[in-house]
Parts: C-alpha cells; sequence; structure tokens
C-alpha cells in the first residue's frame, strides 16, 4: 500500500511537470502573428528594399513597436535624399546625368515639344505628375464627414462635403501680330553694303493726235523707254541718295511737212516743226547730307539735266531736222544751323547749260553759243518752329546769269541779275499733311537796255495730303522765269499748278486722276498762253516686280494771239519692271 502511494504521487508530479512545460508552447502558438511580416519572413534580416517605419505613438498603445515593410520605390542613387534604414547607399551618378537641354543628340530620339505654361490659382494646390507605372489614387468627387459617437447620441447624420475640383488655367502664348506693309506690291531693292538700288524701267506705246502741239498737226504712233534708278543710303549717321530717271520718245510719223493752218515759220509766233521729234531727257541728282551735329549739318546736291525745247514753243528755228539738246550740270552746298527752335540755312548754287548746235535740211549747222550761259546764285532761310510739324520760314535769294557771248545772235545782251523774296511754312501733322507752300515776288532786270524787266508775284508749292489710307491728295505750284531768244522779248514767266488724286481700289489696282493749268507771259511780246491738261490712269500692280499701266491725256492751249490753239490726245499702254 505505501509502495503504491509512491508510485502515484510520482506519477501525479510528472504530469504536473508536462503540463507545465507545454504551457508556454500553447501560448506561443496561440499569439497572433504580425501581419505586416509574411510567414516565411518572420526570421528575414532586413535588406535594400526594406525600409523600417516607426509606428506611431498612439495613446492606447505606447509600447507598439516599429514595422518593418517593403519600399514602393527605390531610393534614388547618387545625389539623392539620405539613406533609410536598410538602405545601401549607391556611389556615383546615373547614366547621362548632368547632359544639357540641347545640342547634339546621338540617340537621334525624337524632342519633345515643350508643353504650354500652366498658372495655379491662389490657395489651390495642383496634383502631382504621376511617376511611370505608377497608378495614382482616385480622387473622391465628395468627402463625408462622419459624427462622433457623441453626435449619433443627439440624432446628427453625415454631412456630404463637396470636393473643389481643381481647374488648371493654361494660358496660351500670345502669337505676335504680323507686321502690315504700307505697299506690300513696294519693290524690295538690292541690296549692296549700306546701300540699297532699286532699279526700275517703263516699256510705253501708244497715239498722239498731235505730238508737234501745232494747230492741225499729224497725228503719230510713239514708243517710250525710260529706265530709273534710285539708291538710299542706311547709314545711321550722315545720308547719299540717288535719283536718276531717263526718257527717250520714239515716233513713227516724219513732220517735215508743215500742217495746214499753222502759222510756223513767221518768225513771230512759231518758228516750225522739225523733221524728227524724237527726244531724249535725263533728270539725274545726287544729295547727300554731313551731319556735324544734332542741331547743324551740310547739305550737297549734284544734278544732270538733258532735255529740249517743248514742241510748239517760239525758241524752234524753222527748217530743223530735230530738236538740239541742251545739257545743264549743276551743284548746291547748304549749311543749316539750329538755335532751339530757330533754323538758319544758307545756300549757294551754280549751274552750267550748253546748248547743241542745231542741225538744219539744207545740211547746215546753226550753233548755239548764245545760248550757254552760267547761273550763280544764293538764299538765305530763317525758320522758327511754332510747334511740332509746323514751321513758318523767309526765304530770300539772289542769282546772275552771265553767256558765254555777250551778244546774241540778234544783237541784244541777255545777261540778268535775279532776286526774289517768298514766305511760307513747312508741314508735317501726324503724316497726314506733309510738304511746303510759300508765296512771294521775283524780279529780273537785263543788261540790254532794249530788254524789260521781269516781275511779278510768285508762289510754289509741294504739298501731299492723305485723306485716306486710300486716298491721297498731291498739289505741285512752281513759278519760274525761261529764256527767249526772240528779238525783243526779256523772257517767260512760266507758272504751273497741278492736282493729283490717288485712290486704291484694290491693293493692287490704283487709280490716278490728274488736272494742271499752267500760264506763259511773254514780256516785250504781246502773247500770254493758257495751258490745261487733264488725264486719268489705271495701274494694275501683277507683283513686286511687274506692272501694268493704261493711261489717257489731254492737252490744250488758249493763247491771246491767234493760230496757236491746239488740242493734243495721247493713249499709252505700258509695262513697269522693277525690283
Amino acid at each position: 500500500m505505501p509502495r503504491l502511494c509512491h508510485a502515484l504521487a510520482a506519477a501525479a508530479s510528472g504530469a504536473v511537470l508536462g503540463v507545465a512545460a507545454l504551457a508556454p508552447a500553447c501560448a506561443q502558438t496561440a499569439q497572433r502573428p504580425n501581419p505586416a511580416l509574411a510567414d516565411d519572413d518572420l526570421f528575414r534580416l532586413p535588406d535594400a528594399t526594406t525600409v523600417f517605419t516607426p509606428r506611431k505613438l498612439d495613446k492606447q498603445d505606447l509600447r507598439a513597436p516599429g514595422r518593418f515593410r517593403r519600399a514602393t520605390k527605390p531610393a534614388p542613387q547618387g545625389g539623392g535624399a539620405p539613406t533609410t534604414f536598410g538602405q545601401i547607399q549607391v556611389y556615383g551618378n546615373q547614366p547621362a546625368f548632368g547632359a544639357g537641354a540641347t545640342g547634339f543628340d546621338s540617340t537621334n530620339a525624337k524632342r519633345r515639344k515643350a508643353r504650354a505654361a500652366v498658372h495655379q490659382r491662389p490657395g489651390v494646390t495642383l496634383p502631382l505628375r504621376p511617376l511611370p507605372g505608377v497608378v495614382p489614387d482616385p480622387v473622391p468627387a465628395t468627402v463625408s464627414t462622419r459624427p462622433s459617437a457623441r453626435d449619433n447620441r443627439r440624432g446628427v447624420s453625415a454631412v456630404e462635403v463637396p470636393v473643389q475640383t481643381l481647374v488648371p488655367t493654361i494660358q496660351t502664348p500670345t502669337k505676335r501680330k504680323p507686321l502690315v506693309e504700307e505697299d506690300p506690291f513696294a519693290p524690295t531693292g538690292i541690296r549692296a553694303g549700306a546701300f540699297t538700288f532699286f532699279p526700275a524701267v517703263e516699256l510705253t506705246g501708244g497715239f498722239d493726235s498731235n505730238p508737234a502741239h501745232v494747230p492741225g498737226g499729224k497725228d503719230s504712233f510713239l514708243f517710250i523707254v525710260a529706265p530709273e534708278l534710285k539708291v538710299r543710303s542706311d547709314w545711321e549717321r550722315h545720308a547719299l541718295n540717288a535719283d536718276i530717271k531717263g526718257n527717250y520718245l520714239a515716233y513713227s510719223q516724219d513732220f517735215s511737212s508743215p500742217p495746214v493752218g499753222c502759222s510756223c515759220g513767221t518768225g513771230l509766233v512759231a518758228s516750225g516743226v522739225p523733221n524728227s521729234l524724237d527726244r531724249p531727257t535725263l533728270d539725274s541728282r545726287v544729295d547727300g547730307r554731313l551731319d556735324v551735329t544734332s542741331r547743324s549739318h551740310f547739305d550737297m546736291e549734284g544734278r544732270l539735266l538733258i532735255g529740249t525745247d517743248n514742241p510748239g514753243s517760239p525758241n524752234i528755228q524753222a527748217g530743223l531736222v530735230r530738236l538740239p539738246i541742251v545739257t545743264t550740270v549743276g551743284t548746291t552746298l547748304g549749311y543749316t544751323q539750329a538755335f532751339n527752335r530757330f533754323e538758319l540755312t544758307a545756300k549757294g548754287t551754280f549751274d552750267r547749260s550748253v546748248w547743241q548746235a542745231s542741225t538744219l535740211t539744207d545740211g547746215t549747222t546753226s550753233d548755239n553759243d548764245d545760248r550757254n550761259f552760267n547761273q550763280y546764285g544764293g538764299s538765305l532761310r530763317v525758320g522758327y518752329e511754332l510747334k511740332p510739324g509746323l514751321k513758318p520760314f523767309a526765304e530770300v535769294g539772289a542769282d546772275s546769269r552771265v553767256h558765254d557771248i555777250a551778244f546774241d545772235r540778234n544783237g541784244e545782251q541777255r545777261d540778268s541779275d535775279g532776286v526774289y523774296v517768298k514766305v511760307g511754312t513747312t508741314f508735317e501733322i501726324t503724316r497726314k499733311l506733309t510738304g511746303e507752300v510759300s508765296v512771294g515776288q521775283l524780279s529780273r532786270d537785263y543788261k540790254s537796255p532794249a530788254l524789260n524787266s521781269i516781275g511779278g508775284p510768285t508762289i510754289d508749292a509741294s504739298l501731299v495730303f492723305a485723306a485716306t489710307p486710300l486716298t491721297t491728295f498731291t498739289a505741285t505750284a512752281k513759278s519760274s522765269v525761261n529764256e527767249v531768244i526772240l528779238p525783243g522779248v526779256s523772257g517767260d514767266l512760266a507758272q504751273d499748278f497741278a492736282l493729283q488724286i490717288d485712290h486704291s481700289l484694290r491693293r493692287w489696282l490704283i487709280a490716278t486722276a490728274q488736272i494742271g493749268y499752267g500760264t506763259d507771259d511773254y514780256v516785250g511780246l504781246d502773247r500770254f498762253d493758257h495751258r490745261y491738261f487733264a488725264s486719268f490712269q489705271l495701274l494694275y500692280k501683277l507683283s513686286r516686280d511687274v506692272q501694268l499701266k493704261a493711261q489717257i491725256r489731254r492737252d490744250w492751249i488758249a493763247s491771246s494771239v491767234p493760230g496757236i490753239d491746239y488740242t493734243a490726245d495721247q493713249f499709252l499702254l505700258g509695262v513697269r519692271l522693277q525690283r
């Protein structure tokens, strides 16, 4: 019996020890594993893809340990943020690190277009651009504000608060407005250093009902070749420009026989009609400006003029084969000095005119040396700028004409001295009205006592008025004293007035109308002529280089002497080639 008790006691003790030994193991097995780690990562050491995240402190569990998690994005290489726990530091730079945004690209990859600038509204945060391969979280349309347990007891329901939807404002870059040319058909010119050359030539053909400008004159077809060259400098200071215009007029008719009803050959009215009216003309001028200071400059001009007497002029001799040519060479030198609003300009001029010998129908020649003369002149102008664009002025000038031969073919001394004075103003008002106009008085005294002095009022003007962008008015006026070789006649006091209207029917179609009036007062001869002309022209601009022209013109004269009146009509068609 005692042995049995001892055996049972030993067995009970072993059972108790076994249960005690198994108790810790069961408790460990029943413990909830960490959900952040898989079963196979329980005893795995942290590596480069594992990031230690400390658990946020919570009032409910202050002793909760931190957890390991896998990084969703690899740490940046070289020059990135500081490494976190468990990340292996990588040294060096990424491939193509430091490459420029421009320059040579050996990969020949297609460049991406620049995106328009996105302007952020104040107080609104723009969403970040998602990384490649990462799907961004959807943005809820509304946010539900859940009431607390205390609010639930009071019966407060959930309130749906709308979320502000971000609408980025994209500002499109504004394009520069294209420059609008005043004349899209203007020539471009040829650039050569600091100069621009504008060459052109006009070829015109037509019909003239009275080329000789005499009563009952013959009609004829005509052809005109008119070359032209303009040169403009492009200097910051100083200037040098040139304008050269030539013209050669040829007729198909021979005018050897005098017209019916003409008083030609009388020696008092008209001297005759040449066999040929073909003639050249040239007007070439080169002008320059030399800037000394901002308020002073020199002005220089050189000119070469070639022409003939106008058909119907009393200076034409009888029995001419062709009209003699006169050549004029001249120069002008001036200096301008400004004193505040005052401006003072002094000029000196010199001109030399030489006449070609006349060829007569009988085979002989007649010299015109008595018509050759030199002219010396000077002028002084004082101007005052009342306001920008309006500058009144007063000008006085004098000249002297000295002939190569003291006595002409009629035994008269034609050397003369002239004086003029005029007052006027210049305009440059908002580019609408530009130019100048003046009125004055002139007088010319001759050395020969048999020749009367010439004097009278003068009007000179050159105005351009841009009424609208499509319509322009141009007004001109000129007064001059011309030489005459008739015996007892001092000269011709000529005054000419013209008005021109240009209207753009289209940018490539320009209509031009002209009217003009002029007078010729032959001092010493009882003759006073009234001259008129009217013309209409259409200009069709095919391109910058080619233009077509069509013109109708009528000239007529009314004289105080019978047998002088005439009319002449012209019909012209031409083409202009320019560069």
